[in-house]
Parts: C-alpha cells; structure tokens; sequence
C-alpha cells in the first residue's frame, strides 16, 4: 500500500518505518535462516526476488507493510517527543537499527454459514495482522509489544479510513461489488502453536482463539473490537529519503 509510504510511527519503545529498497538486502539476509521461514511461512528468495517482492509490495491495495526500528536516540528517551517532524531514511533506519517487520493484510470476510456476506452497499473485510522479531538477540525486550500496539492505532483509528479507500480504489479490488463501502469486520492473526510468546502476546491484547489447531500447524486468533488507544509518546512523522 502506498497510505504509508512517506510515513514513520515513532513511540519510546519502537520505530516503524515503510518497507523500502534500502531495507532489502538486510531482510533478505533474516530470510536467509530457515527458523524465520518456518515461523513465518515463507519460501527462500534470491536477493533479486525480494526487491521485486518489496516493490509488490508498496504497489499493492491489500498489503500494508512497516519495517520495525530499534527507537530513535530522541524518543528513547522521552514520552514526549520534541524534536523534530522526520525519520531519515537511512539513518534512523540503518541496517543495525532494524529488528523486523509488521505487516497487514485485507481479504473478503466469510461467514462459516453465510459465506461472503451481501449486505447491499457494503464490502465486509477481514485485516490480518503479523509481526516477525528477526533476530534472537532483539526478542524479549518488548519490540513485538510495542510494534503491535503502535500498528493497531495506525490501522484502527489513524488512518482506517485511507486504508480501506485504498483498497477499494486498486485496480484490482478485493470485493465485486462496485460502488461499495468497504469496511473492516474483524482483525485475525494466525500462529504457530508452538509459538506461545506470540499467542500469549496477541491474547493479552484482546484477540481470541477460534477453533483449534489446523492442518499447518497454526491457530487462528480474532479481535472484533476495532478500536486501539495510542500508546504512550505516539506521533506519526514525515519519513524523508535523501537519496
């Protein structure tokens, strides 16, 4: 999505930056460790294949991604943030700032009976959330608490709405049903089982089990309470490229 190309969630625990070329080559080198993949899914890519990923990425209308950045010097160190309006890219965001990504994904929400729901002039959507910490030595120092709760006021209250005109404006819409007001049912996260830190963490923040383990391994948590407070010290800033 491009609602956060020029955007940057700045809090005291976590820097959220959008997913550019820079940042390539060092989450191509996280992919490169077959523990990432297996927890997160994925397939091993070329280098080559990652950048096109990443560009996918920014064009598409059902993918919303941030790279997640140890905080700025600023930030760290105080709820209030006072100075300054921007995150340079490149620099509040170097390779030895990133910890990993978070990232949102819109589909069509079905109803186990119903299946896709009809109601006239309205385009139900399902958003589902995920976060990856990268490296071992970034894990259990509260990144993934603080990126999520960040990312839940962004895509909640922030700037839901320019979420969901974005995905219904794409040139390939996620519902057929034109002239319809999209608008987001529920939130969802899906976790290995054996994962009990990322269950525990999205539980905690008001996300439900529904059912049980399925074939991959995973289980499925919902949230239908849609709004997010913003955490403390949150400000949104201008993420400025100088290259």
């Amino acid at each position: 999505m491009k609602v956060n190309e020029n955007t940057a969630i700045s809090t005291p625990r976590v820097l959220l930056v959008p997913y550019d070329r820079r940042h390539v080559p060092t989450y191509h080198d996280w992919m490169e460790d077959e523990a990432v993949r297996a927890a997160t899914a994925s397939d091993r890519l070329t280098l080559e294949e990652e950048y096109e990923n990443q560009e996918s990425w920014r064009a598409a209308n059902d993918k919303l991604t941030f790279i997640v950045c140890q905080p700025t010097a600023s930030t760290a160190s105080t709820a209030s943030d006072s100075e300054g309006t921007k995150i340079v890219g490149g620099v509040d965001d170097a390779p030895d700032h990133m910890v990993g990504d978070i990232n949102f994904f819109l589909t069509p929400f079905e109803d186990e009976e119903e299946g896709e729901q009809k109601n006239d002039g309205v385009a139900l959507l399902t958003g589902e959330v995920d976060v990856m910490i990268a490296r071992l030595e970034h894990r259990r120092q509260g990144f993934g608490r603080a990126a999520v709760t960040a990312f839940l006021h962004y895509i909640l209250q922030s700037q839901r709405e320019a979420i969901l005109a974005e995905a219904a404006a794409g040139a390939d819409p996620l519902f057929s049903k034109p002239g319809a007001t999209p608008q987001l049912k529920q939130l969802v996260v899906k976790i290995q089982a054996t994962n009990l830190a990322s269950i525990g963490l999205f539980t905690s923040l008001g996300f439900v089990q529904k059912g049980s383990v399925n074939y991959f391994g995973e289980v499925e948590l919902v949230r239908t309470d849609l709004t997010a407070a913003a955490p403390e010290g949150y400000t949104e800033k201008v993420y400025e490229r100088n290259d």
